[in-house]
């Protein structure tokens, strides 16, 4: 994409600076700047953005754009600054890797020198939509399309008296044609996302996802929330017409998108949380939906997103002279997104809050298929099943899967942003749930009457019929058995639900062969939850499945 050093007149240069904030990029150590378009509306971006061309417009109004060589998140180029005054509050290891400070500032400062006389784009904005919770984050970005982007994701100001005196809390910078040099920067790879606590501030060179943005904002959320007190989560939520809040948590292909959009519900968001004391809250502004074979007949609130003013479109096809989207093609990437406003959801709600969720969703997609359709957990249950995180990853769900699922358990559903100790969240929920009576149900969506390949998959008919007896409360009144293998108490019955689907061993032809597939998956569970066990109590240690439940299944 073109850089315009040279003093070309772009469509927004007239109000470039028409919404400046007083606290201009000086304070960030950017001087010697070209042009810098601080705070521009959707309509003076999208002029800059075909201007420059960085995208095109496409049938019904939306922007398609080409992220370039990275199509998804580049998990393994994520670092987090390691330095005294924050150090010992951060869950290092595989998705928190350790920066040199030195490094750090090296890397900034060759940055600060490479963006002299160059173009830049600037958005503040705040991440939390509860007031009391809120950060004030400024975006600096390269190109105009990551300036719309950051406008439908984040949550913007809505005075210019508000734009003019916004001094930022944290500061995120996207410069996708600054590559580092890794003998020299110690980065992996030519690409990086540089987290730095202390000095509130992160980089992002060399890619052109959106979600890069989007995911470096969450971790610092997920930093800073909980040590007030705030829960963050990794989840979609929504709420009844009586103020019955809920919250979804659950992987890629789980369901969390589908059964949390409910026409008779408002959706509150379908991503990232917060729980403090006052109620739940959204983090973000907008949507950022996976696309790549959506059905206007399945998905036709999102559908219908992909055809608006003011959508984005990442590496979604379309006809270049009938300007037609083609949703099912994936030569660029299976990963095809759209970015809108939460406001294009005919249900959402405006204020992005809610009261304290009466129920808690955590859904698994259980190849194995011996899982029960629902089950509901005690506190320290929601514990062990919150830090473990289990489901099955299929094809569709991921680039480069193959057809047999892939067993995954990814701590508090979204293992990847999480900054402090699993455990540290998760006696946050359990805190909540105690203090504010939520109910929590782990839903399987996965496979019944048999693992992958031999059984089929759980009806979405029984399906939302359990889960709309779990929010209404009528499941609550049905008798229970307790599931000898995890300790979960299972409903024996359910309206709209055969009872043999809630006792997953009479769906299977072969008992025998069931027993032995749920001993496998407790195993799976058992070992993946070693590398937790120091830092949790001893009583949620004791919540999950134990190798006398095994035994005691087979008695039955």
């Amino acid at each position: 994409m073109t850089q315009y050093i040279i003093d070309v007149k772009t469509p927004a240069i007239k109000e470039a600076s028409s919404v400046k904030s007083d606290y201009g990029l000086e304070n960030h150590g950017l001087i010697n700047l070209h042009n810098v378009y601080w705070n521009l509306p959707s309509e003076a971006l999208y002029e800059e953005i075909v201007f420059r061309g960085e995208g095109k417009m496409t049938k019904g109004g939306a922007l398609t754009v080409n992220t370039g060589r990275h199509t998804a998140r580049s998990a393994n180029d994520k670092f987090v600054v390691k330095e005294p005054t924050t150090e010992d509050k951060i869950w290092w290891g595989e998705y928190n890797r350790p920066f040199s400070l030195d490094k750090f500032h090296a890397t900034w400062n060759r940055l600060q020198g490479f963006l002299q006389g160059r173009d830049l784009f600037v958005q503040d904005c705040y991440a939390g939509a509860d007031p009391n919770y809120r950060l004030p984050v400024r975006i600096i970005t390269e190109y105009a399309w990551h300036s719309l982007f950051v406008r439908n994701m984040f949550i913007t100001p809505q005075t210019q008296d508000e734009l003019r005196h916004f001094i930022p809390e944290f500061t995120i910078v996207s410069i996708p044609s600054f590559k580092a040099l890794p003998q020299v920067d110690g980065t992996l790879s030519e690409t990086f996302i540089l987290l730095n606590f202390d000095e509130k501030l992160c980089l992002i060179g060399n890619s052109g996802y959106g979600g890069e943005i989007k995911k470096s904002a969450f971790p610092v959320m997920n930093f800073l929330l909980p040590l007030e007190g705030v829960l963050s989560m990794h989840c979609s939520a929504n709420v009844g017409h009586k103020g019955d809040s809920a919250l979804f948590f659950g992987l890629s292909g789980t369901g969390k998108t589908t059964l949390s959009a409910d026409p008779n519900r408002g959706l509150i968001g379908d991503d990232e949380h917060g729980w403090s004391d006052e109620g739940i809250f959204n983090i973000e502004g907008g949507c950022y939906a996976k696309v790549i074979a959506l059905s206007p007949t399945a998905e036709p609130q999102i559908y219908a997103c992909t055809h608006k003013f003011g959508t984005i479109l990442e590496n979604v096809v379309f006809d270049p002279v009938s300007r037609y989207l083609d949703l099912d093609d994936e030569r660029l990437t299976e990963n095809t997104r759209a970015a809108y406003p939460l406001e294009y959801i005919d249900n959402a709600v405006p204020e992005k809050q809610a009261g304290h969720p009466k129920n808690i969703v955590m859904l698994t997609c259980d190849a194995s298929g011996v899982m029960p359709p629902i089950a509901r957990l005690t506190p320290e249950q929601a514990m062990y099943h919150f830090i473990s995180g289990y489901t099955s990853k299929v094809a569709g769900t991921e680039v480069d899967l193959g057809k047999e699922p892939e067993v995954t358990f990814s701590a508090c559903f979204g293992a990847p942003f999480m900054v402090h100790h699993p455990a540290y969240y998760a006696e946050l929920l359990r805190n909540k749930m105690e203090k504010y009576g939520a109910e929590c149900w782990l839903v399987n969506t996965g496979w019944t009457g048999g693992q992958y390949g031999i059984g089929k998959r759980m009806s979405i008919k029984h399906t939302r019929a359990l889960l709309n007896a779990a929010l209404d409360g009528s499941l609550l009144k049905v008798e229970y058995r307790t599931d000898p293998v995890f300790g979960f108490k299972v409903p024996k019955t359910c309206e709209g639900v055969p009872d043999k689907v809630l006792r997953p061993i009479d769906t299977w032809e072969d008992p025998k062969a069931y027993e032995d597939k749920y001993a496998q998956l407790a195993a799976l569970f058992i070992e993946n939850f070693k590398k937790f066990a120091e830092g949790c109590p001893p009583e949620v240690v004791k919540a999950g499945p134990t190798k006398e439940g095994v035994k005691e299944l087979r008695k039955a």
